[in-house]
């Protein structure tokens, strides 16, 4: 047995519980779990006899205070090791050294320690070799992200200098830093969101080389680059996002759009703030880390076509239509990010409706029911109140919409329909697109207070459609 196995204490003084394969306990912290199953398995290859040890971003935020939310394990196994092992892995990337322990809670991911041969294709290594943790360390992205944990000794191993880094608040590449933006072009994004996360410094070496490279952004799939900017969008530092973005001119590849927005000028009593792109990062300032991608992406494109609906009269900067253009926009640029339908559908919306609140007052009380209960109007709300507070600060219309909301029952925005196809064949229609029409004209009546009896609406229909 190894002289790591069993009989030592992990650093809190608990033993190992040998649960793998993984049952259900009595755990109600779900980050104690996560943990202890994580080094259950560095047990379980410790005991194979087999170097094993945390690696990457759970080693990072625990020594930041952050209680993980993921487990990655690094051991000198390889994979046929692994997979003997373990009952149920996944060779997600076992050319790589990489395979998955599923778990109910959550995956673990086990790489072979490595070090990799040329990166012709800019993302992936044309060869591997399996090597030693020093040499794994040094062929990973940043420092702050190539420590290693042994967590029944209870002690960082850092062999590139991370720990200063994370003491420093520095974001630095692992040695040269355009080798490593060269073998992952997608590492120059994902230097910003670590620096807008974590509130940190880019090393400037590092920076220079995002700077130069900027432009190569563009080889990397369009679905990486919108994951990033999704986890950019939702982790609570949007705004030092896309400053850095824009500092290091990765902005011009990711939404090109939003550089229209600068110098795009508007009226100074609705938005003292100052121009469109001023104003937008007013507005993604105020996301919340966990906010919802479709609400970040909403509030994100709400103005993107400002620039191209911007006009002057009589003094005045003036948009019409920008809402309209805008939902189409937002829909190019969310496809073209590879971002889904729902999410690229629920965008559209949020746009196109990020101002119908204003008239919401005066909407007679069908119309008004009906915005009201769409699917996405909290969200929607949240966007013009985001955007509100980005610029004149008057939440009347915000305030009244919300209000009406919540005094609203659901049975008032949604009663029961008073009558149905059924209704309308015996009243001796014929069936066709001509129903939708009768069916809308009834529930608007219903909604509006007009009818409110099936007698009621037969009469309607009567009266209007026969």
């Amino acid at each position: 047995m190894s002289p790591l196995g069993t009989s030592q204490r992990y650093p809190s003084g608990r033993r190992s519980r040998h649960r793998l394969p993984f049952a259900s306990g009595p755990w109600d912290d779900p980050g104690i779990v996560l943990r202890d199953r994580a080094i259950d398995i560095v047990l379980r290859l410790r005991e194979a006899g087999h170097e094993a040890l945390l690696a990457g971003g759970c080693v990072r935020d625990r020594l930041l205070g952050t209680e993980p939310t993921d487990y990655d394990i690094a051991t000198s196994a390889t994979p046929e090791e692994i997979e003997a092992l373990f009952d149920g892995t996944v060779a997600v990337g076992k050319r790589f050294g990489v395979i998955v322990i599923p778990d109910e809670q959550r995956d673990f991911e086990v790489a072979t320690f490595r070090t990799d041969g040329p990166y012709l294709d800019g993302r992936h290594p044309s060869t591997v070799r399996f090597a030693t943790a020093e040499e794994d360390a040094r062929r990973r992205d940043f420092t702050i992200n190539a420590m290693f944990e042994d967590p029944v000794a209870g002690r960082t191993i850092d062999l590139v200098g991370g720990r200063d880094d994370l003491d420093a608040g520095v974001i630095r590449a692992v040695g040269d830093p355009r080798e490593r933006f060269a073998e992952d072009r997608l590492r120059m994004l994902r230097a910003v969101r670590f620096a807008a996360r974590f509130g940190f410094e880019i090393d400037p070496p590092t920076f220079d080389a995002i700077c130069e490279g900027a432009a190569e952004l563009e080889r990397v799939s369009a679905e990486r680059i919108g994951d990033e900017l999704v986890k950019l969008l939702t982790e609570g530092a949007a705004r030092r996002g896309f400053e850095l973005l824009d500092a290091t001119g990765l902005l011009a590849v990711v939404v090109p759009e939003m550089l229209e927005m600068k110098g795009c000028e508007q009226s100074a009593d609705h938005h003292p703030e100052g121009d469109v792109f001023v104003h937008t990062l007013a507005c993604v300032e105020q996301l919340a880390a966990g906010c919802e991608p479709t609400l970040a992406l909403g509030v994100l494109l709400h103005d993107v076509a400002k620039p191209p609906c911007a006009e002057t009269i009589d003094g005045r900067h003036t948009f019409h239509g920008h809402t309209r253009l805008g939902a189409e926009m937002a829909e190019a640029i969310c496809r073209r990010l590879r971002l889904g339908n729902a999410v690229t559908e629920r965008v559209m919306m949020l746009v196109d409706q990020h101002l119908r609140h204003c008239s919401a007052a005066d909407m007679k009380p069908s119309t008004l029911k009906r915005f009201l209960r769409q699917d996405g109007i909290e969200e929607l709300l949240e966007l013009t109140r985001i955007d509100t507070l980005a610029a004149s600060g008057d939440l009347t219309h915000h305030d009244f919409c919300v209000a009406s909301l919540a005094e609203l029952p659901v049975e008032t925005l949604r009663p029961p329909p008073l009558l149905g196809g059924a209704d309308l064949i015996a009243m001796g229609l014929e069936p066709g697109p001509r129903f939708g029409e009768i069916l809308d004209a009834v529930e608007e009546a219903q909604l509006d207070g007009a009818i409110g009896t099936h007698e009621e609406a037969v009469a309607l229909v009567r009266e209007r459609f026969l």
